[in-house]
């Protein structure tokens, strides 16, 4: 018993300096217009007295119970005084009745006082006592307790927010001693672990009563974070655990030795069973916390921690070398809870590719994931799809029919946020269904909207530092080349005028022959230089002319394959107009990067074919393949390249030139499986019809 005794002495003592504290604090800086505070005071004082008795005395000699008598008393007639500071005066007739019976009782305990002292001897008497003490303070905790809510029920709204605190503080005082003698009278004495934390619950409760007279108390408020809240809650469902373990130790005590070993053996397996199915399910936990957050708060996210970890997951500057529509996509899954998420980006006809995928394994998306046309229909009412509902048959503005099939198939898909920047759309994000299946509600809707612009400024603004890091390449590779071509030009100006002089002074016959030979041909090579430097600029188209895609792409397998493998397995006729050389120098590029990403005994494939409108060049390798990332934001970008020592010009001059003449390159590739280019062209019948439509020149007799 002696750590008893101890921690006796140390928390009577600490209750009874906090409660002097409380009761200084209160007299010298309470609110000086409430009609209570003097009683407070008193009882405050009444308690530190108690306290300090217990702590000098053991617990339950006669200077203990009469201290305990009076401040017991003093905390009625406290709550007495509440109901005249509610401004209920009038009331007081209907709860004086009932505050003088719970005093009455309380007096009585003077009377069985003074009956245990002259029965000290009798232990019948002692016990009977005891038990009839302990009814009568059971009685004034209920009755104090039923006063205490209606005190704060019946309170209208400011004079709750005035009597929160103090509602509170007497709440816990009469709720500790209602347990207390509950667990004495059914023990049959008092439990010394509880009789000897009396004093510093006491103490606990002296200060939040404190500050329930403070000037200010209105406007005080205890609101959790969600965090505490969660860890509060995780508390009391491991002390149910224990008092549930308690309670049946205690009636295992009723079997005999072997068969209550034998059950707590079993009851050990199945806690440590349950403990490894729940803990590492996420599943479970998340089944756990949504029905936490469903019962427990008013509402489901807790909007400042969301935010601090939105803006810490696009923000950070990881190891993982994660780009920032990956980091976007991870910040939108993230406050929904779900495991995967795509980002899909407008290429430059309007139509979207995959430009993330974060964690969802095994979805193949297509080269065109989704039509531009499903943008036009989310960017007027900012709509968040929501599949399942695509999926039942409900539509809002249109969208139902503009959702892609991959997209209705996935099962895993669960919504369809709109990334808006000044009301255009500048992504998709595809959010997968969370582990513990819902409903989307206006509260995601809300949140979702209000996140999705955020991140699309974060995505124009990418985009507008990557344009402007492109013109100012651009610019110093213009600069450049202004530079080589000024000095070409003077170069094959000097040689253009030293011929014109070999022409009239050579001696020799023979060496002039030869000079000329020699200088002629330096002259033509320049100015064959000079007009393919100048292609670089804009074409016109004047120079095209009709061709047979058939043709060049037989001259561009054999002129490949000397180096490495390339079959041509499918070569039909389709006349086009175009520039050979230019379009031989595309074919040409694209063919050779392929050679470059494949193995040295792996084929490259050449198909070309007319599918009655445009003339159809293919070129596909089984090489590594290109991320989507680099599709999108690397390929055709220029100073941009996947190979040491690469300019990054090659796939954007191909474009270019290719798009110089009417046509299109497209790209499909995966990592580790290969890349395909398309080169589409229009035919020359179809060129012919489109050409006046569109303001081309007409290439009539070419």
């Amino acid at each position: 018993m002696g750590w008893s005794m101890t921690l006796s002495y140390v928390a009577y003592t600490v209750g009874a300096i906090i409660s002097a504290i409380a009761a200084f604090w209160i007299a010298s800086r309470g609110d000086e217009s409430r009609s209570d505070r003097s009683p407070a005071i008193v009882a405050l004082a009444l308690t530190a007295n108690w306290c300090f008795a217990a702590a000098s005395f053991q617990p339950g000699r006669p200077i203990v119970e009469l201290t305990e008598i009076a401040r017991n008393l003093a905390w009625l007639f406290v709550l007495f005084r509440l109901f005249a500071n509610d401004g209920r005066d009038e009331t007081l007739r209907l709860v004086r009745p009932t505050v003088l019976a719970l005093c009455f009782v309380e007096a009585l305990h003077f009377l069985l006082l003074l009956i245990d002292l002259r029965s000290q001897t009798a232990d019948e008497v002692s016990m009977l006592v005891f038990e009839t003490a302990t009814l009568f303070r059971i009685m004034v905790a209920v009755g104090a307790l039923v006063l205490v809510h209606n005190l704060y029920v019946g309170a209208a709204l400011p004079s709750r927010r005035l009597l929160r605190w103090n509602a509170a503080a007497l709440t816990g005082l009469w709720t500790y001693d209602l347990n207390f003698y509950t667990i004495s009278y059914i023990m049959g004495y008092p439990s010394a672990e509880l009789t000897a934390l009396r004093g510093l619950a006491a103490g606990m409760v002296a200060i939040p009563f404190a500050l329930g007279f403070n000037r200010a108390a209105a406007g005080l408020e205890f609101k959790p974070s969600r965090a505490v809240a969660f860890r509060s809650l995780s508390l009391l469902v491991i002390g149910a655990y224990l008092l549930l373990m308690v309670g049946l130790a205690r009636w295992l005590n009723m079997f005999s030795a072997d068969l209550a070993r034998l059950v707590q053996v079993g009851m050990v397996i199945a806690a440590g069973a349950l403990a490894l199915v729940w803990l590492p399910s996420d599943q479970l936990r998340g089944w756990l916390r949504v029905t936490a957050i469903k019962h427990l708060f008013k509402h489901r996210y807790d909007y400042r921690n969301e935010w601090i970890r939105f803006t810490h997951t696009v923000g950070r500057t990881s190891f993982d070398e994660s780009s920032l529509p990956e980091r976007a996509i991870k910040a939108l899954a993230d406050i929904t809870d779900s495991p995967a998420g795509l980002l899909l980006m407008p290429d430059e006809d309007g139509a979207f590719q995959l430009a993330a995928n974060w964690r969802w394994d095994g979805l193949k998306v297509p080269a065109l994931a989704a039509p531009g046309s499903l943008a036009a229909a989310l960017e007027k009412a900012e709509l968040i799809v929501d599949l399942d509902e695509v999926r039942s048959g409900i539509d809002h503005y249109g969208e139902r029919d503009l959702v892609p099939d991959w997209l209705r198939n996935e099962g895993r898909a669960w919504a369809v946020v709109p990334l808006l920047h000044f009301d255009r759309i500048v992504g998709l994000a595809v959010l997968s269904r969370p582990l513990v299946a819902r409903k989307l509600d206006w509260e995601d809707f809300d949140l979702l909207s209000v996140v999705g612009r955020q991140l699309a400024s974060y995505l124009a603004e990418q985009a507008g530092q990557a344009a402007l890091l492109e013109a100012g390449r651009f610019d110093e590779f213009n600069r450049r080349m202004a530079f080589v071509m000024h000095d070409i030009k003077n170069l094959s100006s000097q040689m253009s005028l030293l011929l014109r002089n070999a022409e009239k002074h050579a001696d020799k016959p023979e060496f002039r022959k030869d000079m000329l030979v020699t200088l002629r041909n330096s002259a033509e090579k320049l100015n064959t230089l000079l007009a393919r430097l100048g292609r670089y600029g804009t074409r016109d188209g004047t120079t095209r002319q009709r061709l047979d895609l058939a043709a060049t792409a037989h001259a561009v397998a054999d002129r490949c394959g000397r180096t490495h493998p390339v079959d041509l397995i499918r070569n039909e006729s389709a006349v086009v107009l175009c520039d050979a050389d230019a379009l031989e120098q595309a074919l040409v590029h694209l063919v050779q990067n392929a050679i470059d990403a494949s193995d040295s005994d792996s084929p490259v494939v050449i198909e070309a074919y007319s599918d009655g409108v445009s003339g159809k060049v293919q070129i596909i390798d089984n090489g590594r393949g290109m991320t989507p990332q680099f599709l999108r934001n690397g390929l055709f970008k220029p100073f941009v390249s996947s190979k040491e020592g690469g300019f990054g010009i090659g796939a954007f001059e191909a474009r270019e030139i290719i798009r110089s003449m009417g046509g299109r390159l497209d790209v499909e590739s995966r990592e580790g499986v290969g890349t395909r280019f398309t080169v589409t062209i229009p035919l020359q019948a179809t060129d012919r019809l489109i050409g006046p439509m569109s303001g081309a020149p007409d290439y009539e007799n070419v």
